[in-house]
Parts: structure tokens; sequence; C-alpha cells
């Protein structure tokens, strides 16, 4: 009996392992299911002692427990084939978005990211993630198709561009040893503005072409600055002759004898030319002290002559016997009205003859400044 009875401990020890896995939801319900007609057969057709109803009872009991289970992993699986349907529709449409825009720097690779998310995600009705799938490597495939075709035409102009820089390149290092500063440096800016209208060649590439044509620049400026730095060392010594002519210059000033200035001003004038360049930097100082004592003694000139104008002199002749005139036929008038003792002509007389001579007295003091 000891031994029939160890039996029935057996059977107990596994429906009581097989309960708690059984809620503890450790087996599918399919797999449940197998483990609890496989204990019940034990239990049937086992020879052994104790209360082999009890333990066929309890395997009974698991079966509305397997079918709540089976309800729920139902609804868990129609809740993720809904979440994964969701989601293969947002992929689908940011792969379309994608496949019809121009992001060649990023879209490969979300693509890429896209394509693994779909693989992870759980499958639908065949019909419905076939039509899905359809859309998503349609949208693959037109986006890849553009790339290399943008792409290549980028290669076709890159290549393009590479060949106009190299032409650019030749012309630039031919100009390395030109001694015309002047025409040579308008010729590399129009060949600086051809460089940046020829576009970029690949980015290996244009680093390499642009230090090569950098460097026929440098090369050609640097003796330029160098030749003009030499310049201005020996023009140095011609500024310092114009210095001591302004001097001489500027005490012409203020003017007191215009013909003497003038005089004394075309002597330095033409010394200030055979004196030859001066440094670039000191051009414009010099220039404009020179030429201020030439515009005042040319005021003074100026002056002189607006005073002398003859023309202006015989206007203001003519003005005055006019206004002569006039006095004298005013005069006559008040002496009439007077005569007749008309009060109200004679003060409009008056003051008609006051105004009149008024003019006249400015009219002789303009004409004394021309004389």
């Amino acid at each position: 009996l000891a031994f029939f009875a160890r039996r029935f401990d057996a059977l107990v020890f596994e429906v009581d392992l097989l309960e708690k896995r059984v809620q503890a939801n450790a087996l599918s319900p399919e797999e449940a299911k197998g483990s609890v007609a496989k204990v019940r057969n034990e239990v049937t057709e086992a020879k052994a002692v104790g209360d082999l109803a009890s333990l066929l009872a309890r395997l009974d009991a698991l079966g509305p427990l397997l079918a709540e289970q089976r309800a729920a992993r139902r609804d868990e699986r129609a809740r993720k084939t809904e979440e994964s349907r969701q989601r293969k529709e947002q992929i689908v449409g940011a792969a379309e978005k994608l496949g019809n825009g121009r992001d060649w720097r990023n879209g490969a690779n979300r693509l890429r990211d896209l394509l693994e998310e779909w693989k992870g995600l759980a499958r639908l009705d065949r019909a419905t993630d076939d039509a899905l799938w359809r859309r998503f490597s349609s949208a693959r495939t037109s986006y890849t198709r553009a790339r290399k075709a943008h792409f290549s035409e980028l290669d076709e102009q890159r290549g393009t561009a590479k060949s106009a820089k190299e032409r650019l390149i030749r012309e630039a290092e031919e100009l390395t040893t030109s001694t015309e500063w002047g025409p040579t440096a308008g010729k590399y800016r129009d060949l600086m503005t051809r460089w940046k209208e020829a576009g970029p060649a690949a980015k290996s590439e244009d680093d390499a072409l642009w230090k090569r044509f950098r460097g026929a620049q440098d090369q050609f400026f640097g003796a330029r600055d160098a030749a003009m730095a030499a310049q201005d060392a020996e023009f140095e010594a011609n500024a310092e002759k114009k210095d001591a002519l302004l001097v001489e210059a500027e005490a012409l000033l203020p003017v007191t004898d215009l013909a003497k200035a003038k005089r004394a001003f075309r002597d330095l004038a033409e010394r200030w030319e055979a004196a030859g360049k001066v440094p670039r930097n000191r051009m414009k100082d010099l220039e404009a002290r020179i030429h201020k004592v030439e515009q005042a003694i040319r005021g003074v000139e100026d002056a002189k002559w607006s005073r002398t104008d003859p023309e202006k002199s015989a206007r203001a002749d003519d003005m005055i016997s006019k206004l002569e005139k006039t006095i004298a036929e005013t005069e006559s008038d008040l002496a009439a009205a007077r005569e007749h003792g008309d009060a109200k002509r004679v003060k409009q007389l008056e003051d008609n003859l006051a105004s009149r001579q008024s003019f006249l007295d400015i009219a002789r003091r303009t004409a004394a400044d021309f004389g």
C-alpha cells in the first residue's frame, strides 16, 4: 500500500505544478490544454491509492481558466494586429513621402530604419499585409531610382566643374610671372568670378583644385606686393622732395600779391611734377595739400575778376544812368505837386524819391567796387 500511496503523491505533485503554471500564465492555452490532457490520462490510468477523483476535479476546474486565457490571448493578438496595421500604414505613409521628396542625405538611412521596424511588426492578414508591403516597396524603389538619377546628374555636373576648374588653374598658372600688375590683377578677378560660376567638383577633388588655383594667385600677388614695396621705398625720396615743396607752397598763403603768387606756384607745380611718384600711402595727403594752395590762389583770382568784370561794370553804370534819370523825373513831378498843393501826391513822390535815391547809392558803391 505504501508503494501505491507514493504513486498517488507523485500525481498530486504533478497536478499542483500544472495548476501553478496555468494560473501563472506560464503556458500558452494550447500547451496548457495538452498538458491537462496528458495529466488527466495519467490520473485515469494510474495504479495508485488515494483520492483520484479529486485530482480529476481539479483538472476539470482548469478548463474555464484556460478558456479565459484563450480569450485574453485572442484579444491581445487582435490588439497587437491593429497596432501593427496602424504602424505599418504610418511606415508606408512615411516611405511614400520620402519617395516623393528629395532628401538625398537622410532619406536612404530613414528608409532602412523603416524596413527594420517593419520586420519587427506582427503580420496582418495576407491580403492587407501584401497590399501595404507593395506600397512600401514601391516607395523605396521610387526613391532609390530618383536618388541614383540625382547623383548621376550630380557626378556629371561635378565632372564638368572639375574640367572647367582645371582650365582656370592653367590660365591662373600662366599669369603667375606677369609683371603687368594692374591688368593681370583684373584678369585674376575675372578668373575668380568664373571659378565661382563653375560650381563645385567632387569634395575629395575640390579642395585640391582650390589649393592649386589659390596658390597661383598667391604667387602673383606676392610678387606684386614685393615689387610695390620696393617701388614705395624708391618713391620715399620723392615724397621728401614734395614735403619740402609744400612748405614753399603753403608759405604763399594768404595771398597778398596775386601775380607774384601765381608765378611762384607755376614754378612749384613744375618742380612738383619733376619730383616724380610717391608711395601709395602718401599720395592722397600730398595731393590734397598742394590742391588746397592752388584753390586758394584761384579763389583770390576769381574774386578779383568778379570785381573787374567789364560786363558787370557796364550793367552797374547803366543802372546808375537809369536811376538818375528816374530821380530827375520824380523831382520834377514832386515840384509840380507841391505847387498845386496836392499833399497826398507829394507824400507818394517823396517816398518814391527816397527809395530810388537809396538804390542809386547802392549802385554807385557797386560801380566803385568794379572800378
